[in-house]
């Protein structure tokens, strides 16, 4: 069958105006050829035009084919075992032999699909999906034949191994349906063992139109044993007993040891033997102090087993109960007897060094508030930050910091992350009784200090200067082979003016010390302060100088010095002997990104400003119920406090007699934290610790300040399927009735600590459900805030943690799935591959552009036409005129 077609009909309009013109200057021509020459010309005319529109509208001759075309998509996945392997290849072999006039390709895929090629698809140790993974997947060359550009995994960088730890069945259809080109019978075999991970594949082959033929491939037979589900219940109360119950799936006999750990401890530990298929064991648990408790469960000492990324998975337990608080301090014995207050007020309190310190969420959510007590911020990581924050600001909790010599400035949280959640600001209005300070600053900028380390250093000096009140003074000096005067001695309220000459330092060149300290003593001695001070930071060895004898002779000049080391290159015990004899403090840092804190910490203490230890009582500012039923007017003497500046829209409650602020607080994001400025201890609060009021007043802070979780009336349920996770809330009210039109937000901490905000739908009276993408593998934590009328009536936590990928779980070949897509799509089952090019009585229109015809052909007419328009024809044959 032939027929015609137009690309763009659309064009035929020009007709319209063409012949019309033609006609026109046919009547007004003043040429003097004879008139049936001039009609020929015309008739040619309007041929030529109409070829050309033609061409233009783009005809096309249409003729039948049965020629088919058939792209391969096969299954590259981790379940595809060495038999599966070998059948695949083997069908494809026979279906490549038995080609015929017919064309086909082969399209690898997995998580996602790789590129399209002609040659065979390659299994073994170099796959094809993992050889193109490392090529960037362009769109073909000419898209009408070659179709869309291949889709890829959603993390593309992400290590080989991970780009065959899925199996997306839908993916693989879409983007072979968009390949096929025009022209052609289509056809889509798919070879796969039918186990998808994502996607929904049937829907994918029900909307693309294209018969898909699918060929089952065997399940692996290697010997293997997974730890296929850890069943735990989301939420018990303290000390209740539960089950985790363990399923354990095997496809030979086996014996091996099952243990089970609660965090980083193991709390059973068991030889089991495992039976073909499913088994299934209880073990008993209760959880006394956790209020998050992870339970993960190994299997290991196996006879046989072939994959062993599946031989772990977890599940978490959230348990109800007495709220509970970490006190973090210094020195874990001094902060006992308000460890013992809150205890005895129900609260349950654990007290670390700064070492114990949490760096993950999952630790930070056993706890209602997290309370610091003398802790510098050099003894906390930048991740032990930002977990923090994202603790209180994310997760509701609370956080409390107390003062002490190593607290807000004078521990370094100047400009720090902790300081940004905190209500107080850690600079402060120097007192004019306070000593004036001359400090020089003393940076290695030599070749070692390039990049991040000369970048915080810089950094690093320009908040030490800030910090510095308007009576101080302050000097830089850099040093490499050479010493640089980078500011000279002035007032350190010219902030501006030393920023912009501190940020031209550069690195560069070697390490020579002693002069610049030489520098340094020479600037402070012509200096008129009451207090100098000299910082040197340094990340080398120095060539050598009489360091020990100049930091004396500095000491007997009432000039301390303290140093700061960064790197394991550091000459550590040279600084440390200078700071010693210097009378001064030495500091070492791995890390560059805590030098600021170093610096604003040794600028405040150097001085000698940020504490006032003169005693005082403290004075009631706003009156609130955490308050209630204490008689602040009988609470005694504070012997010290620590200096801070509040920022504007916290609260402060106390103050002291000065006006600085003692207790303040603020809400930060859905968390809210604290500042008391003196201590708890025996240091400044030696007489608060034998008042009666001690105790209530430090509960019922800290009960004002903890995260609050009331799970009265709501029901959490959270369900993980394959890569998505579905939340659901059922809410009523106190007497029963469902909570309808309420506002439930839900956040989201993915294992790379990043944040997603969303809200509920509202799908049932009272039901409200959520789906979360959860493909990445570790710990989600998930807070839900319930509002109704902006006011927030209750609040939970949960989380999940997502294990090994589906693709690693032991699974038959899905045979109803590719009966039901070569059904629905009108392929056929498990197909003989000779006879994949049959004739089916389907064909295909082929297209063939007439553009160069019709032009060649225009062209022709258009030299006739030319030939008709120059020479005048009567005078060879006898046309009238």
């Amino acid at each position: 069958m032939i027929g015609l077609e137009l690309t763009r009909p659309w064009l035929l309009l020009t007709l319209v105006v063409a012949l019309p013109l033609l006609l026109y200057y046919f009547y007004h021509s003043l040429s003097d050829f004879p008139r049936p020459q001039r009609i020929v010309s015309l008739i040619v005319r309007c041929c030529l035009v109409a070829l050309v529109v033609l061409a233009l509208a783009g005809l096309t001759l249409l003729h039948s084919t049965k020629e088919k075309f058939t792209i391969f998509a096969v299954d590259q996945s981790t379940s595809v075992g060495d038999n599966a392997a070998k059948a695949a290849e083997e069908f494809l072999k026979t279906a490549a032999a038995n080609i015929g006039d017919n064309k086909i390709v082969f399209m690898p895929f997995a998580a996602g699909t790789g590129l399209v090629q002609d040659s065979p698809i390659e299994f073994g140790e170099h796959p094809s999906i993992l050889r193109q993974a490392a090529k960037p997947m362009d769109a073909p060359a000419n898209a009408a034949e070659k179709g869309p550009p291949a889709t890829t995994p959603p993390d593309q960088h992400e290590p080989n191994s991970t780009l065959r730890d899925g199996t997306n069945l839908a993916a693989a259809i879409e983007t072979a349906a968009g390949y096929l080109p025009t022209g052609y019978v289509p056809q889509i075999v798919l070879v796969t063992d039918g186990v998808e991970t994502a996607g929904d594949a049937l829907a994918a082959a029900t909307r693309g139109g294209v018969p898909i033929s699918t060929f089952p491939l065997p399940a692996r037979t290697d010997p293997e044993v997974q730890v296929s589900k850890v069943s735990v219940p989301a939420e018990v109360r303290q000390g209740e007993p539960f089950f985790v119950a363990v399923t354990i799936d095997s496809n030979h006999d086996d014996e091996g040891l099952v243990e089970i750990y609660r965090g980083d401890h193991k709390v059973i530990g068991e030889k089991r033997k495992l039976n073909v298929g499913e088994n299934t064991f209880r073990f008993q648990q209760s959880i006394d102090r956790e209020r998050l408790a992870a339970y993960s469960v190994r299997v290991s000492q196996l006879a046989h087993d072939t994959l062993l990324d599946n031989n772990m998975d977890s599940g978490l337990v959230f348990a109800s109960g007495k709220p509970r608080v970490l006190i973090v301090e210094s020195d874990p014995n001094l902060i006992r007897d308000l460890a013992y207050s809150l205890e005895e007020s129900g609260i349950q309190t654990d007290v670390r060094p700064p070492q114990g310190m949490p760096d993950t969420l999952a630790d930070l959510q056993n706890y209602e508030l997290v309370a610091i007590s003398n802790v510098p911020a050099t003894a906390l990581s930048q991740r032990q930050m930002e977990v923090l924050r994202t603790y209180v600001q994310d997760l509701g909790g609370g956080l409390i910091m107390l003062g002490g010599e190593q607290s807000f400035g004078l521990g370094g949280y100047y400009k720090s992350t902790l300081e940004e959640i905190l209500p107080v600001r850690s600079d402060f209005e120097k007192e004019k009784e306070k000593p004036s300070i001359g400090m020089v600053i003393v940076i290695d900028k030599s070749g070692s200090m390039d990049g991040d380390k000369i970048e915080m250093a810089k950094t690093a000096a320009r908040s030490a200067i800030e910090l510095l009140g308007r009576r101080d003074q302050a000097a830089v000096i850099a040093f490499d082979g050479d010493t640089y005067l980078i500011c000279e001695m002035q007032s350190a309220n010219n902030k501006s003016k030393l920023s912009d000459e501190i940020g031209r330092i550069d690195a560069g060149g070697g390490t020579v010390m002693y002069p610049a300290m030489e520098m340094a003593n020479d600037i402070l001695m012509a200096t008129n302060a009451k207090l100098k001070h000299v910082i040197i930071l340094t990340d080398g060895i120095s060539s050598p100088g009489d360091f020990e004898g100049l930091a004396q002779q500095m000491a007997s000049n009432k000039i301390t010095l303290s140093t700061v080391g960064v790197g394991s290159d550091a000459d550590g015990a040279l600084l440390e002997t200078i700071a010693h004899v210097g009378k001064g403090r030495y500091y070492f840092t791995e890390d560059p990104a805590q030098i600021p804190q170093i610096f604003a910490r040794e600028t405040v203490t150097a001085s000698k400003s940020a504490i006032d230890e003169q005693p005082f009582l403290p004075q009631v500012v706003r009156a609130t119920h955490a308050l209630a039923d204490i008689d602040m007017q009988s609470a005694p003497f504070l012997l010290g406090y620590v200096m801070t500046r509040p920022k504007p829209t916290c609260e402060v409650i106390l103050a002291t007699e000065k006006g600085d602020p003692l207790l303040a607080w603020w809400r930060y994001g859905l968390g809210m934290t604290a500042a008391f400025t003196s201590d708890a201890k025996s240091r400044w609060a030696a007489e608060w610790l034998t008042w009666p009021g001690f105790g209530k007043f430090w509960t019922q802070i800290v009960r004002q300040t903890m995260r609050k979780s009331d799970a009265r009336g709501i029901a959490v349920d959270v369900a993980r399927h394959g890569s998505d996770t579905k939340l659901s809330v059922d809410a009523v009210d106190e007497a029963g009735e469902f909570l309808n039109d309420s506002e439930i937000e839900l956040t989201t901490i993915d294992p790379q600590m990043k944040q997603e905000k969303s809200k509920l739908k509202q799908t049932a009276p009272g039901q409200y459900l959520a789906s979360l993408a959860t493909a990445k593998p570790g710990a989600y934590h998930l807070e839900l805030t319930l509002k109704r009328n902006d006011k927030v009536l209750y609040r939970q936590s949960r989380g999940l943690t997502v294990g090994y990928s589906d693709e690693l779980r032991i699974r038959p070949t899905n045979e109803k799935l590719l009966r039901e897509i070569a059904s629905a799509s009108g392929g056929a089952y498990s197909p003989n591959p000779a006879e994949l090019y049959k004739d089916d009585g389907r064909t295909a229109r082929r297209p063939t552009p007439l553009v160069t015809p019709l032009l060649s052909l225009a062209t022709l007419l258009l030299v006739f036409d030319v030939a008709l328009r120059r020479i005048d024809f009567s005078l060879h044959w006898p046309f009238r005129r």
